[in-house]
Formats: C-alpha cells, sequence, structure tokens
C-alpha cells in the first residue's frame, strides 16, 4: 500500500468511525498505531455489518461470516467489494460508507504487516466476531418487538471476553514485541490481567448501554437474576422499574469495579518512561470509572432520555490534567482511588 492510501486509512478513515478511541491511538507511539489502529478498523467494519439493521439478521449474520473468512485469509477483492457494495448501500453514516470502501485497503495493509502482527491482528478479530455472531445469533430483530436477555453471569462474562477482553490479550502481546521496555514483562500474567481490563470496559458499556440495548431487544444483565428480583427482561422498558431492577445492576457495577482494581495493576506496570503507551493505558480507566460514577449516582438509569454519558468537557480536561500526573504512581492511584470511591459511595 502506498503511503498516501495507509495515511488516509489510519487518519481520516479510522478517525471518523472511531469517536474517542481515536484520541489513545494518535497518543500510541508511532509503531504501534499501524496495527491496533488496523484491527480497530477491521473490528468497527464487522460491527457495522452486524448493526445495519435495514438487512435481515440472516443476511448480516452471512455477510459477516463472509468478512470472517477474509480475516482468516487469503482475502479476495471480489468477496470484500461485494460485502461493501451489500452493506453500503443501507449504512446509516458517511463515514460508514468510506470505512467500508476501504476494506481491500484495510485486507492489502493487513497482508503487509510481518507475520507476527498479521496473526495478531487476525486472532482478534475473529475473537471479536465470535462476539457480533452471538450477539446475531441470541437476540431477536431489533424491529420484533421482544426483548431476550442472556440466561447466566457466565454468559455475559464470556460475551465481554470476546467484545473486549481479548482486546486486552491482544493489546499485551502487540505492545510487549514493540516497545523494548516491557522486556521485563510476565507475558501470560499481563495478558490475564489485559483480560480483566478489557472486562472492565465492556461491562462498563454494556451496564451504561442498558435502556438503548432494551429497545433494540438485547438485555445483558442475566434472566435468571431478574427472576430473582421478581422481573423479566420487557420489564426493564420501563423506566419505574429502576429501583428493582438496581438489585441486579448494582453487583455488576461491583464486578466492573474489581475488573478496573486489576486495570490499575496494568496501568503501574507500564514503565513510567513510557509516557505515550501509559496514557493510551491511563484514559480508558479513568473515562470508565468516571462512567460508572455517573450511572451509579442516576436513579433514572433505565429512562433513555437520561443516558449515564461523561460530557465532553470532562473528558478534555481529564486529558489535560493527565500529562503531568502520568509518570507518577502515587498520584494516579490516588486519582483512580477517588473515582472508585465515587462510584462506592453511590451504590
Amino acid at each position: 500500500m502506498n503511503p498516501v492510501d495507509r495515511k488516509r486509512l489510519l487518519g481520516q478513515v479510522l478517525r471518523d468511525v472511531s469517536r474517542s478511541f481515536y484520541l489513545t491511538i494518535r497518543v500510541l507511539p508511532q509503531d504501534l498505531r499501524e496495527p491496533i489502529g488496523l484491527a480497530y478498523l477491521l473490528a468497527r467494519a464487522a460491527d457495522t455489518i452486524a448493526d445495519t439493521r435495514s438487512l435481515p439478521p440472516s443476511t448480516r449474520l452471512e455477510r459477516l461470516l463472509e468478512l470472517r473468512e477474509q480475516v482468516r485469509g487469503p482475502a479476495d477483492a471480489a468477496v470484500l467489494k461485494s460485502i461493501a457494495a451489500d452493506v453500503s448501500e443501507e449504512s446509516s453514516t458517511p463515514a460508514e460508507r468510506a470505512m467500508l470502501g476501504s476494506l481491500a485497503d484495510a485486507f492489502s495493509l493487513l497482508e503487509g504487516l510481518d507475520r507476527e502482527d498479521q496473526e495478531r491482528v487476525r486472532s482478534v478479530v475473529l475473537r471479536l466476531t465470535t462476539g457480533m455472531q452471538d450477539d446475531l445469533t441470541t437476540f431477536p430483530a431489533e424491529d420484533s418487538g421482544q426483548v431476550a436477555a442472556l440466561a447466566s453471569a457466565d454468559e455475559l462474562d464470556r460475551y465481554t471476553y470476546l467484545v473486549a477482553g481479548c482486546v486486552g490479550e491482544f493489546w499485551t502481546g502487540v505492545t510487549a514485541a514493540h516497545e523494548p521496555r516491557l522486556g521485563g514483562w510476565d507475558l501470560d500474567e499481563m495478558s490475564a490481567t489485559g483480560v480483566r481490563f478489557g472486562k472492565a470496559l465492556q461491562l462498563t458499556n454494556v451496564l451504561r448501554d442498558i435502556p438503548g440495548d432494551l429497545r433494540i431487544g438485547r438485555c445483558y444483565l442475566p434472566a435468571d437474576e431478574l427472576a430473582t428480583a421478581g422481573l423479566v427482561p420487557p420489564d426493564l422498558l420501563d423506566p419505574d422499574c429502576g429501583p428493582r431492577a438496581r438489585t441486579v445492576l448494582a453487583p455488576w457495577i461491583q464486578t466492573a469495579l474489581a475488573h478496573f482494581e486489576v486495570a490499575e495493576q496494568y496501568l503501574v506496570a507500564v514503565p513510567r518512561r513510557c509516557v505515550r503507551l501509559r496514557l493510551a493505558v491511563l484514559w480508558p480507566i479513568l473515562l470508565g470509572l468516571a462512567t460508572l460514577g455517573v450511572l451509579a449516582r442516576n436513579q433514572d438509569w433505565l429512562d433513555p432520555d437520561r443516558p449515564s454519558k461523561v460530557n465532553r468537557k470532562w473528558v478534555y480536561l481529564m486529558m489535560a490534567r493527565s500529562w503531568p500526573a502520568v509518570t507518577s504512581d502515587t498520584v494516579l492511584r490516588s486519582w483512580i482511588r477517588g473515582l472508585r470511591q465515587r462510584v462506592e459511595a453511590a451504590l
């Protein structure tokens, strides 16, 4: 791939579909931006296929599985063009259409990576798409008027691994391979820690997004736990059920906090002189804990008109404060502890 196409793919195309994650990509050391940015783009393309509601779930599943075969390799330009044409016609945004139209470039970049990075990117995207496949086969069509829930805590834990925990493994492998200053890491231990980090972020997203997901037929709170509280998934469509359902929500917030405690260990294991890599790890932790704090304080958490989101001003102030703080374990631990205590106080 020529430098102009590479710059466009990992610049404008990635920026337009990655929202806040693009900031994390940009702060990474240069050598890490390509494999991590590419993995994100491929996963985001797969997610767009899985979420294109104007296509029936069976067609989305078919196209998703076709993309998975392309990830396994070798890629077929004609198949990629067909996938892009089918989904792009129904895609909701120009940014997504541009991304899908760049699939051939993305696979060209993938095949130009060194063998180890290729395998890492292929492996993580295959796992991520397994989680997307599960969504399409577990839940009803978005316009069916039905709501289905995951059956148990084990199913939710598996889901958080497939859609984010595996990214912690990938992140650990690729950063250790490209950053010599991580040579002292025990990769097995750090990969397991990275899995917990990824689960922390995804569980936070799941809990934050419950009102919106319910309205497309998806309930990630386990059905058996809801039943213990005297609830069935459709009950959660009524915001007035928030206080009763909070008995199910609160333990999962605690689970997310436990995952974030492990994520803090991941952060301080990054050498202090690896400033950019530390920032890329720190920002998601701070944003995730702040989001949990908003959710824990939100008495109307089931109301889709009262979303549990951190405002943009807070994000920018957090990023500005993080630069002078990032090399101090003491300051970072204090900052993280304060955010965690706010969540605990609200439960």
